[in-house]
């Protein structure tokens, strides 16, 4: 929320995808009560048709994006050896292939326009696998992995793409607090194309 809030503080049109109608609307409500607009759209982003139809709504009725974030995760608790294909199949799809799927969506109209942001959210697992959680850590270095090679395709086109890894829990008054981290987001955002480092690091120092 505080990386929508952010963003729409500065004038952006928000939109919201989530599995829940009425927890979207939720988000919407109180990002409407910060005086952001912001609209909710509901989407199961396990299902790769259902998310890229959902993006056409979006681009549809509010116009194509010019900045996206895609932050959505499923994972299983549970040992490696008793982890089933289908469970391990879920979380990469939610992760890594709804990432593809979702950057595919909006980058011809940033091509036309030639400018544009993409930015995954990552996560210290990509880097120091959880033993019990490690459809998450597989989901987050795939997403990683990634954000580094489409930036490098699009390096020069005006496409911003960057991925922001946190090392920590996400907790308010914090050095994970989430006004920060959003921060990170908007510097993506908002720096020169092809300045800085792909990857933002967000460590409790």
């Amino acid at each position: 929320m505080a990386v929508a809030r952010r963003f729409g503080r500065a004038g952006f049109q928000i939109a919201l995808l989530a599995r829940s109608s009425e927890q979207i609307q939720g988000y919407a409500d109180d990002l409407a009560r910060d005086g952001v607009g912001a609209r909710g759209f509901a989407v199961d982003a396990s299902s790769l048709d259902s998310l890229a139809a959902t993006l056409a709504q979006v681009s549809s009725e509010l116009g194509p994006p010019e900045v996206l974030v895609y932050n959505a995760v499923a994972f299983t608790v549970g040992s490696v050896s008793e982890l089933s294909p289908e469970q391990l199949q879920v979380g990469f799809r939610v992760s890594a292939v709804g990432a593809l799927v979702a950057a595919q969506q909006v980058l011809p109209a940033m091509r036309a326009r030639q400018r544009g942001t993409i930015i995954f959210t990552g996560g210290s697992a990509a880097i120091f696998p959880v033993p019990d959680m490690i459809t998450l850590s597989i989901g987050k270095a795939a997403i990683r992995m990634l954000a580094f090679g489409l930036a490098h395709e699009l390096e020069g086109t005006g496409i911003r793409v960057g991925t922001v890894t946190i090392y920590g829990a996400v907790a308010a008054g914090t050095a994970f607090d989430p006004e920060r981290i959003a921060g990170y987001y908007w510097d993506l955002h908002t720096r020169a194309d092809g300045a800085g480092e792909v990857e933002i690091s967000v460590r409790g120092d």
